[in-house]
């Protein structure tokens, strides 16, 4: 049998970190937890159409700060900024701490392995065919700088009676390799046939030394004009 690791916990502490920051001792602990998979449910599916590809939650003091990583912030935002507000007060009622909202700005969300992902997954509901819509995310990625990128879909593919695995790669994606910066998603996509999963692995190059904040460091980098104030 295949012993897969998740590429994600795989780099953990060596070259990425989590996405919930924050340290709580006893009962605190699972109160915490379930109030940040609760704010990542509500963002997930109030805001759909915002391309979020991940959100972090830190906790310094009596404060939580939620980071929302989006292709398309103008959504979350709003007119003047009234939308953005709405979700602030949302947020607070799921909490006892003071929330702030940072939104940033995702430049290039071809080379985002969770916003490729759900794309791919969006074209299968609109049954577009599957070869085509892993081609065209293979291809698009590739010419925005990835060095490698690798899709699976799983299902019944096409509306087949018997469901099956179908994968594409490009590139280089070296899994082994820990100071690889892998960038890895699932995404489901509900089809009248069934659900097809589809998981993305893209490699956007070596970081050489041990840096935990490696990770959010390059993508603040890359779109640091992007990043909007704490509110």
């Amino acid at each position: 049998m295949g012993h897969k690791s998740n590429p994600i916990g795989l780099r953990l502490q060596i070259n990425r970190t989590w996405d919930s920051r924050w340290y709580a001792e006893g009962r605190n602990y699972a109160q915490m937890l379930k109030e940040d998979l609760e704010i990542r449910k509500f963002i997930m599916t109030s805001l759909p159409q915002a391309a979020i590809s991940k959100v972090v939650i830190e906790r310094p003091a009596k404060l939580c700060r939620v980071s929302i990583y989006a292709a398309r912030p103008g959504v979350i935002i709003g007119k003047k900024g009234a939308d953005i507000e709405k979700l602030r007060s949302q947020l607070a009622k799921m909490t006892s701490s003071d929330v702030k909202l940072n939104i940033v700005e995702i430049r290039k969300p071809e080379v985002d392995a969770k916003l490729v992902a759900q794309g791919v997954a969006d074209q299968l509901i609109r049954r577009i065919a599957f070869r085509r819509a892993m081609k065209r995310a293979v291809q698009s990625a590739l010419r925005l700088g990835a060095e490698g990128i690798k899709i699976t879909c799983g299902g019944r593919l096409g509306g087949a009676e018997i469901a099956r695995v179908e994968w594409y790669r490009e590139g280089r994606v070296p899994l082994h390799t820990l100071r690889a910066n892998v960038d890895y998603a699932e995404a489901e996509a509900l089809t009248a046939y069934g659900i097809i999963g589809i998981k993305c692995w893209i490699f956007k190059g070596e970081i050489l030394g041990h840096d935990p904040m490696a990770q959010d460091r390059l993508m603040m980098e890359a779109q640091t004009s992007g990043v909007r104030p704490a509110r």
